[in-house]
């Protein structure tokens, strides 16, 4: 008869395999956040410092959409909802937020662009979004988005053809954002 060699796990192997795993979880955040702004994953545009050098003449239909997120005692608008622009080209958005009520707020905007494929070539210089916005009783302020389209735009086979992208803000009350 032949003995079949037990194998035995060893715990420390499993505490490792734990600590692994909860490393792993943590950085999984930070690690997606970044896959998202390398890649434009999601509709996630990009941040950039700098305009491109060279402007592509074709036409593309900019349309900005606004929304406030529940019961939000505001109105938030855009000046022009839509533009055209063109790859390379410089644009500036203006949006207008007004506490209809007599109580100060803080609020903090989110924003999707579509088609998602576009993301990675929506640049903005200048943006109101994810970041706090105090607002008292009865005011009415102004916000700038300064962005451009990159060129490169055109090269991607994904996104050569886009003719038509929005953007959608959406803005939440602070307090109940980060709950």
């Amino acid at each position: 008869m032949i003995k079949i060699k037990e194998r035995k796990l060893n715990p420390w192997y499993l505490v490792g395999i734990f600590f692994i795993m909860l490393g792993l979880s943590f950085a999984s955040v930070p690690l997606y956040d970044l896959f998202c702004r390398v890649t434009g994953f999601g509709g996630t545009t990009q941040k950039s410092t700098q305009l491109p050098k060279v402007i592509i003449n074709k036409n593309i239909s900019m349309r900005f959409d606004t929304n406030v997120g529940g019961n939000l005692p505001i109105s938030f608008e855009v000046k022009n909802n839509k533009t055209d622009i063109k790859p390379g080209e410089l644009k500036n958005s203006t949006f207008v937020v007004t506490n209809e009520s007599n109580l100060p707020l803080k609020m903090v905007a989110t924003f999707n662009v579509t088609p998602d494929s576009v993301g990675k070539y929506f640049n903005k210089l200048e943006c109101f979004c994810f970041e706090q916005q105090p607002l008292s009783g009865g005011e009415i302020k102004e916000f700038n988005l300064s962005y451009y389209i990159d060129p490169e735009i055109t090269k991607d086979p994904a996104t050569k053809n886009v003719k038509d992208i929005t953007l959608s803000y959406t803005l939440f009350e602070l307090d109940k954002f980060q709950k």
